[in-house]
């Protein structure tokens, strides 16, 4: 048997309709997509068991207090119970005594040291970035590298203002 002959044009496919599903399809998959969070920090500090090293120094956490003045700019400046003043010098200051205290930038023994900085709570933000600048390290002008002396920084918990 022949096949039949047909006259009649071969369809033609109209492609809107599948677009605009994929399309759908796509704007439907980007919405319901939950971001998984990177989660918190898991440094642990577990107590300190027999060393394997012959030097037994600990070296405490480095505690920085930054004091506002009523109106968010910095009073003071203080690390521990020595108060350093306010300004840019108090920050060079912070800077020197925090590199004091470590002895010199990469040793070995501060490596797990944290500076925990407790700001006021009106305090202005850039106070405390320049607080983390001077603690974090400096900026060695010969090399023009970074000079690391304390990785981690925490916060103490924010105290609402008195008054």
């Amino acid at each position: 048997m022949k096949p039949r002959e047909s006259n009649l044009p071969p369809p033609k496919l109209d492609m809107t309709p599948m677009i605009d599903v994929v399309f759908q399809l796509m704007i439907f998959f980007m919405l319901t997509l939950k971001i998984v969070t990177a989660e918190g920090n898991f440094d642990i500090n577990m107590p300190i068991g027999q060393s394997t090293s012959t030097s037994n120094e600990i070296i405490p956490d480095i505690k920085v207090r930054l004091i506002a003045a009523p109106d968010g700019t910095l009073q003071n400046v203080m690390i521990g119970q020595r108060p350093l003043g306010a300004g840019d010098q108090a920050f060079a200051s912070l800077n020197s005594q925090i590199l004091r205290l470590i002895g010199r930038p990469g040793n070995p023994l501060t490596k797990d040291m944290e500076v925990e900085i407790d700001a006021d709570y009106n305090l202005h933000y850039a106070h405390v970035i320049q607080a983390i600048g001077a603690c974090t390290g400096r900026l060695d002008e010969r090399t023009g590298q970074i000079v690391r002396y304390v990785e981690k920084i925490k916060f103490a918990p924010p105290r609402k203002p008195t008054g």
